[in-house]
């Protein structure tokens, strides 16, 4: 049937060619194993930055705390030492009127005559400075289509 020496040539053939084969098929594997070694150390070297950072905005908002609280304390001292001096320097009358007004006591308000003042209007005068018309001549008073310029030009259209 078969000679020997096709037998053989075939065997070897076969051998070269198997061999070929798994050492491309071993190679792409090891290339995908080198991306996946690649993008794990990536990732791991993300999550280390990610882990510096968040330190360092934690670290900031603390000494961000602390110096907001030594502002805090630092107005109270420079508040304290105003009114003591004020107490000191100023008249009799004064003093008193300090002293009842002290937000050290634990009463922050300062006595403020509310009649004193007017709240802000939500609406103006007719001929004031937020009038529509204000600054405008006669000719030029608002319209509709002075408004709205574009609406009449896309309803043409």
């Amino acid at each position: 049937m078969y000679s020997l020496t096709t037998l053989l040539i075939v065997a070897v053939t076969t051998f070269i060619l198997g061999g070929l084969l798994s050492l491309l098929l071993t190679r792409s594997l090891s290339a995908s194993e080198q991306k996946t070694r690649s993008l794990e150390s990536r990732l791991q070297q993300a999550e280390e930055s990610l882990a510096d950072y968040q330190q360092e905005v934690t670290e900031h908002f603390a000494e961000t705390a602390k110096l907001v609280n030594n502002l805090t304390q630092n107005y109270k001292d420079v508040h304290e030492h105003l009114a003591g001096s004020a107490l000191k320097l100023a008249n009799v009358d004064i003093s008193r009127q300090l002293l009842s007004t002290n937000p050290t006591d634990g009463d922050t308000s300062l006595n403020i005559n509310e009649e004193d003042f007017e709240p802000p209007k939500d609406w103006a005068p007719s001929e004031g400075t937020l009038s529509e018309d204000y600054g405008l001549t006669p000719e030029e008073t608002i319209s509709p289509d002075t408004i709205h310029p574009s609406q009449d030009s896309q309803r043409a259209g």
